[in-house]
């Protein structure tokens, strides 16, 4: 795929320059200009999740129509429905999973070759559980002076319940919104870091179940099903992104516990899926169809946050998320309510554009392929070149920079928004803030599989 720009400053020069180490396919050239589309048509699919927002934006703000594109965007059932569509071409792109175009290259599940150029967001999930869970764990739980529960709230406090209700001979239910989904690894995460198994995978023997050796049994649940199910007692917590948690303390049937953000601070959560195909065969179409995801991330998160409240009106569209203004704003406009009535402020709980949340970084790609193999969903034990390599089919910065590049040529976008990308080699530093105080270095990921204390290590086979 070539670029086409108009001429570079030195600022872009400099972003080319630290984009080198990772555009494995990328030519810039300094006289050129961005092409037409070659599909302007296009199709994109999504979940009613509030994560979902930068494609509604750029759709409401007229981005896409900016770059030539008339999209239609259309709510899928569940995440199957959305990946098969995007794999049979019914769907141009849509809102995904971070695990899912993983997943699909590495054929777990499916087999396809799923890109993404697109990073959607950062946080944005969290864990609820029942009201009935919530009494057993509270006397487990610190207490800060005024009373409420001291944050975060670790799996410790829960590990007990799950050892009584083993004990009674009743399994501990509790849900997820699909086996390849952020929501899956974190609650895992979380789980196994307060000592409670929640099970491997062994494909390779045919158990897809993800239950083996678990105290913990996980099952899939659609996010917005979430309340309903736990309400009727089928499961007993869950992990799914917003509005479903705010719902939950709406309703009065559950409470949130702890969010994704004190279980990996900024982690990072969807993404802007499409194929391989589409992008080579659409090498424009798919270069702007970035531009205006990226310009709508921007618009959300610029002046502190100044357009959440336009965005939540955006939002609670019955054609988009569909919920009440109130339960969106919940989270959108930075707070978040666990207890009801425990409100507090969550700034970061949604981040959209902050702390290069659309670059899609190798070292991302690389911790959920991590947690694939810590939890058997990859059976056997990789070199860590396969890491980077598996990384680098899906990942795609060399797309993503054309996109900056074109932006700040036509003075769309102001380059200081893209400072920190200058020297970028598609990994993050080493990420500190997890809640188990374990570090994630993306270029040593057998060394950090190795660390855990429950789960597979990294050469170990079921």
């Amino acid at each position: 795929m070539q670029s086409t720009l108009t001429s570079l400053s030195g600022f872009s020069k400099k972003l080319i320059a630290g984009a080198a180490i990772v555009a494995t396919a990328i030519s810039f050239s300094s006289h050129a200009e961005l092409g037409y589309p070659e599909k302007e048509e296009l199709t994109f699919g999504f979940i009613k999740l509030t994560d979902m927002a930068p494609i509604a934006v750029a759709y409401e703000n007229g981005y896409f129509e900016d770059e030539g594109l008339y999209v239609t965007i259309e709510a899928q059932a569940n995440w199957k429905v959305l990946l098969d569509g995007v794999i049979d071409g019914r769907l141009d792109g849509a809102h995904m999973l971070a695990g899912q175009p993983i997943a699909a290259t590495i054929g777990y599940g499916t087999q396809a070759e799923i890109i993404t150029p697109f990073s959607m967001d950062l946080n944005g999930n969290a864990i609820t559980v029942s009201n009935e869970i919530w009494a057993e764990m509270k006397p487990n739980i610190p207490k800060m002076a005024d009373g409420r529960p001291v944050h975060p709230i670790k799996a410790d406090a829960l590990k007990p319940v799950v050892e009584k209700y083993i004990d009674s001979g009743k399994p501990f239910n509790m849900g997820m919104v699909f086996p390849v989904s952020t929501h899956n690894y974190e609650l895992r995460y979380w789980l196994a870091a307060g000592g409670i198994h929640p099970g491997f995978y062994a494909p390779h023997k045919g158990d897809t179940s993800g239950k083996i050796d678990a105290q913990a049994l996980l099952s899939v649940t659609p996010p917005p099903q979430m309340p309903a199910t736990l309400e009727a007692g089928t499961i007993y917590g869950y992990c799914v992104g917003e509005p479903w948690n705010q719902q939950a303390v709406f309703k009065g049937i559950g409470v949130p516990v702890v969010t994704d953000y004190e279980i990996w601070k900024n982690n990072p959560e969807k993404v802007f899926g499409i194929t391989k195909e589409f992008a080579e065969k659409y090498p424009n179409t798919t270069i702007r169809l970035t531009r205006a995801l990226i310009r709508a991330a921007i618009w959300l998160d610029e002046n502190n946050n100044a357009n959440r409240k336009e965005a939540v009106k955006i939002l609670a569209k019955s054609e988009y998320v569909g919920a009440d203004y109130e339960v969106i704003a919940n989270s959108m406009t930075g707070t978040f309510e666990y207890e009801k009535g425990d409100k507090r402020e969550v700034p970061d709980f949604n981040v959209f554009f902050r702390y290069n949340a659309t670059y899609p970084y190798y070292s991302d790609a690389i911790w959920y392929l991590t947690q694939m193999r810590r939890w058997g969903q990859i059976a056997e034990g990789k070199s860590d070149e396969w890491y980077l390599e598996t990384a680098k089919k899906v990942y795609r910065p060399d797309i993503y920079m054309q996109a900056v590049e074109s932006l700040i040529a036509e003075k769309i976008v102001p380059a200081t928004l893209f400072d920190s990308l200058e020297s970028v080699d598609g990994f993050r530093a080493p990420q500190t803030h997890f809640i188990d105080d374990i570090v994630f270095d993306g270029k040593a990921p057998n060394a950090y599989i190795d660390q855990f204390s429950i789960g597979l290590k990294a050469q170990q086979q079921l």
